[in-house]
């Protein structure tokens, strides 16, 4: 089996996808497309096109210049014509057409450009702008669609009202989930999973697949200990209640004694432990609907 995997959005679900690599007995890490150092063999195997922070609203990857998920289909045509000219086209199609896709966005667009950036606010309501996120998911899978590819999955929105840093701004005096944010994200979750079922009875060969984090994150972040974690509310970089991406460099300081207790690394992202909790579910839930 041969893994294409195209992510977007949240850095450290990087985790998530090079785990299932690794799972999967494919390869060991999965390198950036742009990456310099990128082996012509790997463009062969998979590679990835993430750009951490971007999303389905177009404005979301503006507001914190990263890349779009349009220039990202830019560099997945370019591949492409890579792969053509290593391996000749019916090898690129058969590579496109076996392997798996895997699209992460989302959560950026409700945390930041809609809740708390508010920069949508006055336009949409909740309703309207997850019709929006859906809407340009279902433009963004045909268009993989129509450049090969066919094992397309979609992972849905996490309980994002539930990280620590919108626990944080939204959750009150007792930082608890923000339950308007993880409204948002199940109200997307629900028109997302419709528009692949849709994409997938009428595109031949489609395999659209949506992936529920959402309820799986959610079970961990509720029952932490039936998964081997004790702290949900807390990231572990600096207060662990606020700081995130760039906040976290090498002179914040850490303050959990054991990581891989905690469900979170900074106040956004999951810790790896997280990530690898959530893969062997996914896989034996999910993997069976690829083919």
């Amino acid at each position: 089996m041969m893994l294409h995997l195209k992510l977007i959005d949240q850095e450290s679900l990087f985790l998530l996808l090079f785990s299932l690599a690794k799972e999967l007995g494919i390869k060991d890490t999965l390198p950036a497309y742009l990456d310099p150092t990128v082996l012509p063999q790997d463009l062969v195997t998979g590679v990835t096109f993430a750009s951490g922070g971007s999303g389905f609203d177009p404005l979301t990857p503006k507001l914190v210049s990263v890349i779009s998920l349009s220039d990202q289909l830019k560099y997945l045509k370019e591949y492409i014509g890579k792969l053509e000219a290593m391996i000749g086209e019916e090898k690129t199609k058969f590579i496109l057409k076996n392997s798996l896709f895997f699209v992460v966005a989302g959560s950026d667009d409700i945390a930041n450009t809609y809740f708390t950036i508010r920069a949508r606010k006055s336009q949409y309501d909740v309703p309207a702008y997850t019709d929006l996120m859906a809407n340009s998911a279902y433009s963004f899978a045909q268009e993989l669609y129509e450049l090969g590819a066919r094992r397309i999955a979609f992972l849905s929105a996490p309980p994002v009202g539930c990280v620590p840093s919108q626990r944080t701004l939204a959750g009150g005096a007792g930082r608890k989930c923000a339950e308007n944010l993880n409204e948002a994200a199940k109200l997307f979750n629900s028109k997302l999973s419709k528009k692949l079922d849709s994409l997938g009875s009428s595109l031949p060969n489609g395999r659209f697949v949506y992936i529920d984090v959402y309820n799986l994150l959610l079970d961990i972040i509720q029952n932490p200990k039936k998964h081997g974690f004790q702290v949900v509310d807390k990231g572990c970089c600096g207060t662990g209640d606020i700081e995130v991406s760039i906040l976290c460099n090498q002179h914040t300081p850490v303050m959990c004694a054991n990581v891989s207790d905690h469900i979170f690394w900074d106040s956004y992202h999951p810790t790896e432990s997280a990530y690898k909790a959530l893969v062997s579910p996914l896989l034996r839930e999910n993997l069976n609907k690829f083919f």
